[in-house]
């Protein structure tokens, strides 16, 4: 079993967010991170030229490595049918997109993992699993309580989508521990309501999840980078906070199976915008969805959809705590937009950046900062880029002056 030697020494106030960084395995051209966010670009569940094009914009517009998301460990595992599942089929279009962004000099990574309760039956055509049975407002019907044999089966799935990953050329893989997807369903007291191995204390909610790491270590074996996502706070009453997520923090770090942990927060279920801060574009995402869903969006998805004002670094104070706990290298996200508030996490100690709305307004910013320190975002944090995630993630403010006008191109097209 592979286990990951980390420095236990954090950035120094100095360290430059544009220079040259290690993470595991692999040396990034810069510290900045194109965090994941669902493109919307893969009908069939295969990829598409557009999703090359995507990740591309943003590896030629400078960032150390770009995040390919969502890429589901098994066909029930997938938000909706249009993600991507690892199979056959699906590897000569991501060999495609991996050779195109590394013609751009930037690394790529693949987000693996389960959706869980997030997954949508009513799209997927197969029962949505949870750690206990429970209603699922995205289909409308009831999640079947994951077996020992799904949890199994779903372990050897992530080592199995390692393998494939390695295959293709990514760079690194990303465990999606986050968000209430199932790793972080497990985690949550308000979701997992087993009285098993699986559930109860904290030790045995994060078993699972601990499993899935080890299978992953374990299938890299070295050779590609591997993080996680991992929920700092669920944002929901009940659900996984700072008292339970740092103890989890210890033991993910303990196991030595990570380069790098990625912080997060909030719930794809049940607190969205606990992730996003700023506007809540209610009415736009309603109209992404059909049926009764659409209805119960219109009607109550003020309540669903709760406002954060949007203020930079908004998850510093939450990541500080992990720094302050752990030695292992980690990924800020939330709310960074320029070269000041890169500069504000590397003198927190923190040993990479990871940046998603303003890549989708400005895919050339990084390469914009580098020409000039003191450029700011264009991203208003409207978050209309949020109600576009299944027909194709995009800010719609956006021009296309802000995309690089020569992309390299792949042979195959696809």
């Amino acid at each position: 079993m592979s286990t990951r030697t980390t420095d236990p020494r954090p950035p120094s106030p100095t360290t430059d967010p544009l220079a040259p960084a290690r993470l595991g395995p692999i040396e990034l051209r810069n510290r900045v991170i194109k965090s994941a966010t669902f493109e919307g670009a893969t009908p069939g569940a295969l990829v598409s030229r557009k999703l090359i094009d995507f990740h591309v914009a943003v590896g030629a517009g400078g960032v150390g490595m770009t995040t390919v998301a969502y890429l589901a460990v098994a066909p029930e595992g997938r938000t909706e049918r249009d993600q991507i599942y690892w199979r056959r089929e699906a590897l000569p279009g991501l060999r495609d997109l991996t050779d195109a962004v590394h013609a751009t000099g930037a690394k790529v990574s693949a987000q693996i993992g389960h959706a869980g309760p997030v997954a949508n039956s009513r799209s997927t055509g197969l029962p949505s699993l949870s750690p206990s049975s429970r209603p699922n407002p995205l289909s409308m019907s009831f999640d079947r309580a994951a077996t020992d044999d799904d949890i199994a089966r779903i372990i050897d799935a992530h080592g199995q989508a390692v393998r494939y990953a390695k295959e293709v050329g990514f760079d690194a893989v990303e465990v999606h521990m986050g968000h209430n997807y199932l790793a972080s369903s497990f985690l949550s007291p308000s979701i997992n309501r087993r009285r098993d191995r699986w559930g109860g204390s904290l030790a045995n909610r994060a078993e699972f999840p601990r499993r899935i790491l080890s299978a992953v270590a374990e299938a890299a074996d070295g050779e590609i980078a591997v993080l996680a996502k991992l929920n700092m706070a669920d944002g929901v009453p009940g659900g996984l906070w700072l008292d339970e997520s740092l103890q989890v923090g210890q033991m993910i770090e303990s196991d030595g199976h990570l380069d790098a942990l990625e912080l997060t927060g909030g719930s794809s279920l049940s607190n969205p915008m606990y992730l996003f801060r700023g506007d809540v574009p209610v009415r736009e995402m309603a109209q992404t969805q059909t049926g009764i869903v659409k209805l119960g969006m219109k009607l109550f998805g003020s309540a669903v959809f709760k406002k954060y004002p949007y203020e930079p670094l908004y998850f510093r104070d939450y990541a500080r705590q992990f720094r302050d706990t752990l030695s292992m290298p980690l990924v800020l996200l939330g709310g960074i937009t320029d070269l000041d508030g890169m500069t504000s996490a590397m003198s927190d100690g923190f040993d990479f950046v990871a940046m998603a709305r303003a890549l989708l307004r400005e895919p050339d910013l990084i390469h914009r900062i580098e020409k000039d320190s003191a450029t700011r975002s264009l991203c208003i944090h409207c978050n209309q880029c949020a109600a576009s995630i299944f027909t194709g993630t995009r800010c719609p403010l956006a021009t296309p002056a802000a995309v690089p006008i020569s992309l390299p191109l792949v042979e195959r097209q696809v």
